[in-house]
This record gives structure tokens, C-alpha cells and sequence, in this order.
């Protein structure tokens, strides 16, 4: 339903903005009266991409002027435009905690406001809409800041692109796809230091999340040497392992009908997807290939599952390690790694492979010993702490163990007094034994709260009223570890970095993989 007065349709939308103008007058504050702020101290955002990340991204910033609007998929966008009035209604009528759940208090990944939503719901018609961001950043003089959210492999263009301009650029994790680009970024931020940067990890903003590092930096569990550190994904969010869409033959040369081994099957499930999909007229598909080579066009791609095919995402390491590996590389203050080696379950270099574990070593720094941490994704676990409790219990008919690792994801941290576990952004830390836990008490609080969203404290910052939480000149450095799992996949050999000069040392083959060569028509512009 469409309520005319206080929300917009997609229709309402798409006929409004083309012909509607972004601009607002510069109104003295004294004149708003208290409560209020004039136009002047908004900040001009534009969103690349909004149908996924890019719509909690642009809601985190409601409070803002949102002039500009650029997907590549004007259908599925349209459909996260229509989400925003029904945020509204949530807001204004929220729904009571479930018995047990705790209310959202943390002004970090707290809800907004009923009236910054009704902003931003009042401000969507008047935003002028694009599906190439050259085009709106060629035509469009009133953008201040860029929130980039589409799919990775555009990160980097975009964000590059945006800043030649002078303008603030927000990120979502990864940061970019390849371990050149992150190195462009950072190099370009540090060329410009007035433009505001942040990437979307958005528990490094968190007080809890801060919490965590605290406990480390402090001491809590003494010196740590080993860390361990998980997520579910793929699994139940995108598929991966999959064989590239293709019409086969039935049959092998010889006549014969495939076998039902490996690759029979592979070649079998490649050929039940192949079918006739005309790309939708609402899609610019080369716009959404951008810089990647050319593929046609598949739903299995878009939406969302393009995060598990290697031309435009980097699977479960890249959408997660960024909000896990966070934690330790800060904490311990971790440099690049001396090697990596990622195993996994069978990769046809195409779509990324349903699990992975990969072992990276970090060299000692200073009087912190040398580390070595190891990642798992698709369901597989690190062992079971030897601190939790052997008591039994009965779930789904079985005998299982009370306590145990958060499947969804976590980071267990090995230190020469004890451990530390937590959950997903860096929630809910515990020391181990629980002993440990309850003797400590709390962390001194030594790292400041950011008393805004992540999105917010980068929209303070762009203003010169904070510091972002997660600047390119950390953010480059976190996901070049994490890409550099990516690079020894496809390498499918262990790795030795020379991080000076971003240089694999035992593989020429691999070097390849730290980079990538753009599609005719594209560039990442220069520092």
C-alpha cells in the first residue's frame, strides 16, 4: 500500500526524480530555532548501489541530504526504496523485545530516529537517480560524500573515482577485490588527507567490540600466539562451489552418456542451469560487469550471489573477514603476514568452494610474539576449548555438549594465561576459564566510544567533528590480509609475502592473483 502523505512508491520515485531538482537554500540556524538543523550543516550524500548493504547504509544517514541514487538495477533498488517507508512504520510503531531479547541501547548500531527516517522518506523523490556513477559524478556538483555499496569488484573504481573529486567516500567490506587496489586506496587517502574514509565493518565502531580489544591490549589473557577464527558463510546465504552455467552435451565424445562421477556431475549441474534468461530490462548488465571480464548474464549472478564468483566478490573471507579478523589484526597489532595457505574443498576457479581454512603467520612485533592465526568458513569449527564444561545435554533427541563454540562465527584468542572468545563484530567477550572472567571484571576503557552509528561517525568526520573509525589507512591493511587467503586459493599453493614490496616470493604464478587487468573502457584513476 502506498500512503500518499507520509511515504513514496518506487513509481512515485522513478517519475520524480528525473525532473525534480536535489539543491536546498542555506538557512541561518537561529532561523530553524532549537532542535533543528539547517541545511547548511547537512551533509550532500550520493549512494552507489542501494538494493543490498547500500540500504542500513543510506538509513544510517537519514539525517542527511540524500541528492543522488545510482544502482545498475533500477528493479531490485526500486524495491529498496519501497523498503524505507515501511522502515518508517517500524520505527514509529516498533515492535515490543521478544521475551529474553534485550533492546538495542548502543548509539553505535542503534535504530534511528522516526524523524530522520521521515526525512529521508520526504527527501528520496527529490534525489536525482543514475545507473552509471561516471555519469553522476561528471554531472552532479552538489555531492559532497559517496557511500559505496554494489558488489566489490566496483569498490575500488568508485571510490578512486569519487575522491579525484574531493569527495568523502564510504565503503563497504571488503574494501576492494584485488591487494593493488587496496593499495591504491590507501596510498590516494593518504595523498588527500582532508576527504573523510571508512569501510563498512561496522562492529569496529561498537562499544562492546571495543571492549574486546581493550581486554587484549590490557593483558587480560597475557601474551597470545594463537588465534582462531570463524564464520558459517557461505552456507544458507549464497551458494558457492557451483560449476559456471553451460549448455553441454549428455554425452562424452565417444557417445557414451555422462558417468555420474566429479565432473560428470559438475558438467551435468553446469548444463541444468544453462536455459534461456534474457537479461531484465531494468539491469544494466555491462554496468554491473564494470571493470570484470564479460559474462553473460544469469540470475545465479544477481542478485547477491555474485559474492561467491570470483570475478566480482571474494566469498566468505571477504564478506566476513572484515568484521572477524578485524579484531585480532587491531588488538595485536598485527602487520601484513609472512605466509598464508588456504586449503578447501574442491575450487574449479570460477566459484569460490563451500569451505575453506586458511593458516596465516604474522612475525613478531616488538616484545609481542609471532602469531599464527587460522580462518574457517562453511561451517567448519575450531577445536572445542578445554575450559568448557564436559556436562551433557539433550537437543533434538542427541547428547550434546552444553557448551560450545557460536557456530554462526567467532574469534577464540590462545594466550599464556587463558582465552578469549567472542561472536561476530567482536560481541559478547568472554575470558576462559570463567573463572578468569569473573576475577577480571571489566577492562579499563581505554579506546573511545563512538556515540554515533559507523556510518554517522564517517558523516562527522567528513565534517571535521570526529576521526573515522575504520579510515582507509587501517581498513587497506586489514583486507589486504584477508585477500592475500583469496590469493593463495587461487594460487593453490602456500604463499611467502614480501609486503614491502607486495611481492610473493616462492611464486611468480601467484603474483597474478594481487592484482587484476580492468575491461577495455575502464581505469582506476591515478594517485
Amino acid at each position: 500500500m502506498e500512503d500518499k502523505d507520509k511515504g513514496i512508491s518506487r513509481r512515485q520515485f522513478i517519475e520524480t526524480a528525473a525532473i525534480t531538482g536535489a539543491g536546498l537554500a542555506i538557512v541561518p540556524r537561529h532561523v530553524l530555532g532549537k532542535g533543528f538543523t539547517p541545511p547548511s550543516d547537512l551533509l550532500n550524500i550520493a549512494s552507489v548501489g542501494i538494493g543490498g548493504m547500500g540500504h542500513s547504509n543510506m538509513g544510517a544517514v537519514a539525517s542527511q541530504n540524500i541528492v543522488a541514487i545510482c544502482d545498475v538495477d533500477w528493479d531490485y533498488a526500486g524495491k529498496s526504496i519501497d523498503r524505507f517507508s515501511r522502515d518508517l512504520e517500524q520505527r514509529r510503531n516498533p515492535a515490543p523485545p521478544r521475551q529474553g531479547q534485550t533492546p538495542v541501547t548502543d548509539p553505535a548500531r542503534g535504530p534511528q530516529s522516526a524523524e530522520n527516517y521521515q526525512r529521508l522518506v520526504d527527501r528520496l523523490p527529490k534525489a536525482k537517480h543514475y545507473s552509471d556513477y561516471r555519469e553522476m559524478l561528471a554531472q552532479q556538483k552538489d555531492i559532497d560524500a559517496v557511500i559505496v555499496a554494489t558488489p566489490d569488484h566496483m569498490h575500488a573504481a568508485i571510490a578512486s573515482a569519487a575522491m579525484d573529486l574531493g569527495k568523502h567516500v564510504y565503503v563497504q567490506k571488503p574494501l576492494c577485490w584485488s591487494v593493488e587496489e587496496a593499495r591504491h586506496l590507501a596510498a590516494k587517502a593518504k595523498a588527500n588527507p582532508k576527504i573523510a574514509t571508512q569501510m563498512g565493518n561496522q562492529g569496529h565502531s561498537h562499544s562492546e567490540s571495543r571492549m574486546t580489544v581493550e581486554y587484549i591490549q590490557q593483558g587480560a589473557i597475557g601474551d597470545v600466539n594463537e588465534v582462531h577464527v570463524w564464520t558459517n558463510r557461505p552456507l544458507g546465504y549464497w551458494p558457492q562451489g557451483l560449476p559456471r552455467p553451460s549448455a553441454v552435451a549428455a554425452t562424452t565424445g565417444n557417445g557414451q552418456p555422462l558417468a555420474w562421477n566429479g565432473s560428470g556431475v559438475e558438467k551435468r549441474l553446469a548444463a541444468a542451469m544453462a536455459g534461456n534468461y534474457p537479461v531484465p530490462s531494468t539491469l544494466s548488465w555491462d554496468l554491473f560487469l564494470g571493470v570484470a571480464p564479460v559474462v553473460e548474464y544469469h540470475p545465479v549472478y544477481h542478485p547477491f550471489n555474485w559474492r561467491g564468483w570470483v570475478d566480482w566478490g571474494q566469498g566468505a573471507l571477504g564478506d566476513m573477514g572484515a568484521h572477524l579478523i578485524d579484531f585480532p589484526f587491531w588488538s595485536l597489532d598485527l602487520e601484513m603476514p609472512t605466509s598464508v595457505e588456504t586449503i578447501s574443498t574442491p575450487f574449479n576457479d570460477v566459484c569460490y568452494p563451500n569451505a575453506t581454512t586458511t593458516y596465516y603467520e604474522f612475525a613478531a612485533r616488538g616484545n609481542k610474539p609471532a602469531v599464527k592465526l587460522t580462518w574457517y568458513d562453511g561451517g567448519l569449527l575450531p577445536p572445542r576449548p578445554a575450559e568448557f564444561s564436559d556436562e551433557m545435554v539433550e537437543k533434538n533427541g542427541h547428547k550434546v555438549y552444553k557448551e560450545t563454540v557460536n557456530p554462526d562465527g567467532g574469534v577464540m584468542f590462545i594466550g599464556s594465561k587463558g582465552k578469549l572468545m567472542h561472536e561476530t563484530y567482536g560481541y559478547k567477550p568472554q575470558l576462559l576459564p570463567h573463572a578468569l572472567h569473573e576475577s577480571y571484571g571489566k577492562p579499563k576503557e581505554t579506546l573511545p566510544r563512538i556515540q554515533t552509528s559507523h556510518e554517522m561517525n564517517w558523516v562527522e568526520a567528513a565534517k571535521g567533528n570526529a576521526q573515522s573509525s575504520s579510515p582507509f589507512s587501517y581498513a587497506s591493511r586489514l583486507v589486504e590480509t584477508m585477500l592475500l587467503g583469496v590469493v593463495s586459493l587461487r594460487a593453490r599453493t602456500k604463499i611467502f609475502y614480501d609486503a614491502p614490496n607486495m611481492r610473493i616470493t616462492n611464486s611468480e604464478y601467484a603474483n597474478q592473483f594481487l592484482r587484476r587487468d580492468y575491461r577495455d573502457g575502464w581505469k582506476l584513476t591515478t594517485v
